[in-house]
């Protein structure tokens, strides 16, 4: 494994390692405006959500690594405590991309990217009109993590409004993870678009699993099943009994073929097959079966 210490390599090529292995970043396309009232439009990706009561959202407009010069989002937000933070998705990445050129300071990157400028309800700067989520936030502090280039600025935002477009919606009347079809930053010029990866991991929150350190060893120390498979077996509740096993090899004549046979290997595959299949259960029978 190759190690290094931040001292030890420059800037540069540290931002380039951070960037490469912290990913996906959700982005805050932060609109500003300065104390003329002149907007500005930047995106970032050192961006996150930090709590839901109060909402905090929090994005760090960065010192430049090459000259030390700051940007004018962070100037706006120091002298303007109000910020728009639109999320960003398939359909406006190549605009918000263009937006992130450095144009002078009196230049409105909304107009030169071609996004549409919506008021806001109750701060100043406006709103991407185009922008599937907006957040209307106050800005509660500034922290300056450095003096020098490539250091951090921490803008922790109060989200006092938020928009939601509603043909993003489920029927339950929440975001539906598809329809916003959200993208994010990953090293050097490249994005994902996350509704092409996404796959769906229950929460162990909801159940006690039983861990993986309470599965039999012949499982646990198999050839054929992956850590993620034995997380998926580790996270139900309980075994099978003997009866729900054998009512299962009753009902399922071709697996108790392959139990009879006795053939460990092709046995775990099939447990495979099944958690491929979101049924952990059912691969748990024909694993415990005998």
């Amino acid at each position: 494994m190759f190690s290094i210490e931040p001292k030890d390599v420059s800037v540069g090529k540290l931002h380039k390692y951070l960037l490469g292995a912290i990913g996906p970043r959700p982005i805050a396309f932060a609109s500003t405006i300065d104390e003329d009232g002149n907007p500005n439009l930047s995106p970032f990706s050192f961006f996150n959500v930090f709590g839901a009561n109060p909402p905090v959202l929090i994005f760090s407009p960065a010192r430049r690594g090459r000259d030390n010069t700051t940007k004018h989002t962070f100037e706006n937000a120091k002298k303007v405590d109000e910020v728009v933070i639109n999320i960003v998705n398939y359909d406006i990445v190549q605009q918000m991309s263009l937006s992130s050129t450095e144009y002078a300071e009196e230049v409105n990157e909304f107009e030169k990217s071609g996004l549409t400028m919506q008021k806001s309800d109750l701060v100043k700067p406006f709103r991407v009109a185009e922008s599937p989520v907006q957040f209307e936030c106050k800005i509660k502090e500034v922290i300056e993590t450095g003096t020098e280039g490539g250091a951090g600025n921490l803008v922790i935002c109060h989200v006092v409004k938020m928009h939601i477009k509603e043909d993003i919606l489920d029927a339950d009347g929440f975001i539906d993870q598809h329809k916003i079809d959200q993208v994010a930053r990953m090293g050097g010029n490249w994005y994902t678009r996350a509704k092409m990866g996404m796959f769906e991991v229950p929460k162990p929150l909801s159940t006690l699993g039983i861990g993986v350190d309470a599965m039999p060893e012949g499982v646990r120390t198999s050839e054929i099943l992956t850590g993620n498979d034995l997380g998926k077996l580790g996270n139900v509740e309980a075994l099978p009994e003997n009866g729900e096993i054998e009512a299962f090899l009753n009902s399922n004549k071709e697996e108790a073929e392959l139990v009879k046979s006795g053939d460990k290997k092709k046995i775990h595959i099939r447990a495979q097959a099944y958690l491929e299949e979101d049924r952990p259960e059912d691969a748990w029978k024909i694993l415990l079966a005998k």
